[in-house]
């Protein structure tokens, strides 16, 4: 795909990438390098995809405030812990909702990639989701997000760094953006995003290590 396609990326060729994606659930039985444990906790994120307002296919990524508690000041994708009694679909359009201000329904989404699981104890579930014109439309919540950004698919489309830490023998994905190196998880699912959905490649990410900073 060129960098016009990439730019012009539709809802259409978004849904259809997808569903030639097999995706994979994680076992409730498996910690982040496949040994069994307790059972985890489940988590969802929305990769929210819209037009931005020139006109410009991008997605939402947030920054956490540095007073929160966990993971403070590092980038994000819009979500959380999945409640009881729902999906995990329902607890990301939920979490989006509730960071920032963006609602729509299960129409909108898409379709979903691999499972991803964390050294802390959490298998997250990103859901693909069309928010069309929201995409500008956020109203973040100050608790939960400190900056929105909405990277555009030319952006997203560039090849990450792998490199290697002695407390592991997977390799650390990197995705570079706007002078920062992101980590897994969001490294991670944002570059099978970018596999799947703008090159048809059907790219695992369940080696992928998180940096050690991230295990806690």
């Amino acid at each position: 795909m060129n960098s016009d396609d990439v730019e012009g990326v539709t809802r259409e060729r978004i849904e259809a990438a997808l569903a030639a994606f097999e995706p994979r659930a994680a076992g409730d039985d498996l910690d982040a390098v496949g040994n069994s444990t307790a059972r985890p906790h489940r988590a969802a994120v929305a990769i929210a995809v819209g037009r931005r307002r020139d006109g410009v296919t991008a997605f939402l990524l947030t920054v956490r405030p540095d007073r929160m508690r966990a993971h403070p000041g590092q980038f994000a994708l819009p979500g959380g812990r999945v409640d009881s009694g729902e999906s995990a679909a329902q607890g990301a359009l939920r979490e989006l909702h509730e960071e920032l201000g963006i609602e729509v329904d299960e129409a909108a989404v898409l379709g979903r990639l691999d499972d991803y699981v964390t050294r802390s104890g959490y298998v997250i579930s990103p859901f693909v989701v069309w928010v069309g014109d929201l995409l500008d439309a956020t109203i973040p919540n100050p608790d939960e997000v400190a900056i929105v950004l909405t990277p555009t698919m030319a952006e997203l489309d560039v090849e990450p760094r792998f490199v290697t830490i002695p407390e592991s023998d997977r390799p650390v994905v990197q995705w570079p953006y706007a002078g920062s190196l992101i980590h897994a998880p969001t490294g991670a699912i944002i570059y099978q995003f970018r596999e799947v959905v703008l090159h048809g490649r059907p790219t695992r990410v369940d080696h992928l290590e998180q940096p050690v900073f991230a295990w806690r």
